[in-house]
């Protein structure tokens, strides 16, 4: 075996030794404080965890790196001291809201591609930051501020549309701030959902709900968001992007 390879696959063990050695020397001498708090001599624990005097005296002593996991469970609970080793999250794992994420950047893409400011998780409350929204266009040639909310899967439809529509007149809040003596910015709401059979699913069972809530031309949206310098309607519309978040296209109504 090449020598590079021997030192590339020996970098690992050689940090695990050594956090073996840093984490059960902690360990041991929390296992030893235990033990005395009770007033129990090493023979008394040994004998509840089947150890050796010798060997319980070696773990006290941080010298428990080679002890097993179950020699280490059985302390913790002859102690009644809780026990956990656990592996902290995966570098290479995707964020659990990877797939809300993935339409948010393809929202603030196009934002930036047809010239608009844009805002992420932007608090519609500052007293509140978890009342926010997904993203925050602000167009000022058109002096408008367009609010896109991004949907992965569907929950609560009904108070779904009601917290956009609270949002809604929050933000007119900011609009009129935006505005300054010219008058408040015109704000308008999208949602932009990924084109999920589940998600077609649940728009087919309950046409006449969708249609009636989103009643801005999804054609005119898409435009909207994709071209510089058109404004959107004034009504609540629905967009579809594909499964990968890569491009937008309109709801087709039945």
């Amino acid at each position: 075996m090449p020598r590079r390879d021997r030192l590339t696959r020996a970098g690992p063990r050689l940090a695990g030794r050594g956090l073996a050695r840093s984490t059960t020397a902690a360990l041991g001498a929390r296992v030893r404080a235990a033990r005395r708090r009770r007033g129990w001599t090493l023979k008394q624990l040994g004998e509840k965890v089947d150890l050796t005097l010798g060997r319980l005296s070696q773990i006290e002593r941080g010298e428990g790196s080679s002890a097993s996991l179950e020699v280490w469970f059985a302390l913790a609970q002859a102690l009644v001291m809780p026990l956990k080793v656990e592996f902290g999250r995966d570098a290479a794992q995707e964020p659990e809201d990877a797939g809300h994420l993935t339409i948010q950047e393809l929202a603030l893409r196009l934002g930036r591609q047809v010239g608009r400011s844009r805002s992420f998780e932007l608090p519609t409350r500052p007293a509140n930051p978890a009342l926010s929204v997904d993203v925050c266009l602000r167009d000022d040639r058109l002096r408008l501020l367009i609010i896109e909310e991004c949907w992965n899967t569907f929950g609560n439809i009904n108070g779904s549309v009601r917290s956009t529509r609270r949002k809604i007149a929050e933000a007119q809040q900011l609009a009129t701030t935006v505005g300054g003596e010219r008058g408040p910015y015109r704000v308008a709401a999208v949602w932009i959902v990924r084109n999920t059979r589940r998600n077609r699913e649940i728009l087919a069972r309950y046409p006449e709900v969708f249609a009636s809530a989103f009643t801005g031309s999804s054609a005119q949206w898409v435009k909207a968001l994709t071209s510089p310098g058109v404004n959107p309607p004034d009504e609540m519309g629905l967009v579809w992007c594909d499964v990968r978040a890569t491009r937008l296209f309109a709801w087709r109504r039945r």
